[in-house]
């Protein structure tokens, strides 16, 4: 008997501009995250976790670290069948676009995936979300329910509604209305949940919710690919309203820790909220662990430091300085008097020798990482930057500033220190 095959697709997303300048170097899955991670490894991870291990990333801009990325992590003996593979847009016989959106990333790529049998499925995942789930159990309501369609939904405010893709159910948990993005104050009271959702909450409280999709989906592979059979190219504003009506459509409620990593603010907040004594998200979970890269670094190193919340990544050395709400990736160097008070510090690529180091210092270039007495604070310092001594970076009271040519930007309120910048001695940004 020929064996089920469930395809596990995740999207790339596209040029991540409200991300930038994170994404100007870079793709949104590959951003780094959470000090030793990258955004691509908590989709791969519940796929894994879920025993799902045919998984494709779809992309098309600055590849080239999530590839080495994804080539340097996951790698399957010959006899498991499993891959994670990328997929970016590439000129063929049938076309020489790029992809024009979520829905035909998947079309341009379905002769690659293979899944054509009866039962066969697809799982399509966002590449920038942080959260856990069973993806199994999700494909095991799917299967009871009968549903063609299963998309997870998950309950938010009121508050929230404008920036989601929203959707009505009835009391078997079936989808009978979706609206993508509603402004209108009246259409999204109108779209306010009740007790089928409410009762499979934990704790709702007294407060009103809509239910949102999550943009994963499971799709029988027939329903697939019946659905891409045309010109749309997206599937929260094409192909799920187009399909209401024609096919079973069934939501599955999540009701836990998620967080959409689409803006700067976004990426900075959740990074942070992992320094709480209990952070809403669970990287020291042993029995669904998040996967990464092995880089075989030695322990990280703190001399004389006060430290009071922090998430330091291995390989990186703290000298006789203050840290409040960190993070650090991995190979941080922080030096002696320094303070970070709320800090994404994304490390470095490899380490300085100390002839490197003592080269760099006669050219009048800082060593990588923070100098001495610099204070710092709610900043996103990117990969292999430079920061020499007597520095005071503060966004408070600054405008947004951010684009091309811009080496120190402020976005959503938070100062972002881009990827590979120097900041000489005694630099001063505040207001």
């Amino acid at each position: 008997m020929k064996k089920r095959r469930i395809i596990c697709i995740i999207m790339g997303g596209g040029r991540g501009t409200r991300l930038v300048p994170l994404t100007k170097e870079r793709c949104k899955p590959a951003v780094p995250l959470a000090g030793k991670f990258r955004l691509v490894d908590i989709p791969i991870s519940n796929c894994l976790n879920s025993g799902m291990n045919q998984i494709y990333v779809l992309t098309q801009f600055n590849t080239a670290s999530l590839h080495r990325h994804i080539q340097e992590s996951y790698k399957f003996d010959p006899f498991s069948g499993g891959c994670v593979d990328i997929l970016s847009a590439e000129q063929t016989q049938a076309g020489e676009s790029w992809y024009q959106g979520t829905a035909d990333a998947v079309r341009q790529n379905m002769h690659h995936f293979g899944a054509t049998e009866a039962d066969d499925l697809y799982v399509i995942l966002s590449g920038d979300q942080l959260y856990r789930m069973n993806l199994r159990a999700v494909v095991e309501e799917h299967d009871a329910s009968g549903a063609e369609v299963t998309i997870t939904a998950k309950p938010v405010g009121l508050e929230e509604a404008t920036a989601l893709g929203l959707m009505r159910i009835n009391d078997q948990l079936e989808i009978s209305e979706f609206v993508e993005k509603p402004k209108e104050p009246a259409v999204i009271d109108s779209l306010k949940v009740g007790e089928s959702v409410l009762k499979r909450m934990s704790n709702p409280g007294d407060a009103d919710y809509c239910l949102a999709s999550m943009g994963i989906y499971v799709f029988n592979a027939k329903t697939l690919k019946a659905a891409l059979d045309s010109d749309t190219t997206d599937f929260g504003k094409e192909i799920i309203p187009g399909l209401l009506g024609k096919v079973k459509m069934q939501s599955y409620i999540f009701d836990d820790y998620w967080e959409d990593i689409g803006t700067v603010k976004a990426f900075f907040d959740a990074n942070l909220r992992l320094t709480e004594e209990v952070p809403p998200f669970n990287f020291f979970d042993e029995e669904a662990r998040i996967y990464t890269r092995a880089r075989y670094l030695p322990a990280s190193k703190i001399n004389g430091s006060f430290i009071e919340r922090a998430v330091i990544g291995d390989g990186s050395i703290v000298s006789s300085a203050r840290l409040n709400r960190c993070t650090l990736g991995v190979r941080s160097v922080v030096q002696a008097d320094s303070t970070l008070e709320n800090i994404v510090m994304m490390g470095a690529d490899v380490y300085e020798s100390l002839d490197d180091m003592a080269e760099n210092r006669k050219l009048g270039r800082p060593d990588t990482g923070v100098g001495k007495n610099c204070h710092i604070k709610n900043a996103i310092i990117d990969k292999n930057v430079r920061i020499g001594n007597n520095v005071i970076l503060d966004p408070e009271g600054l405008p947004d500033k951010f684009g091309e040519g811009v080496d120190i930007a402020i976005r959503d309120g938070v100062m972002v220190v881009c990827k590979d910048v120097i900041v000489p001695d005694g630099f001063v940004m505040k207001a």
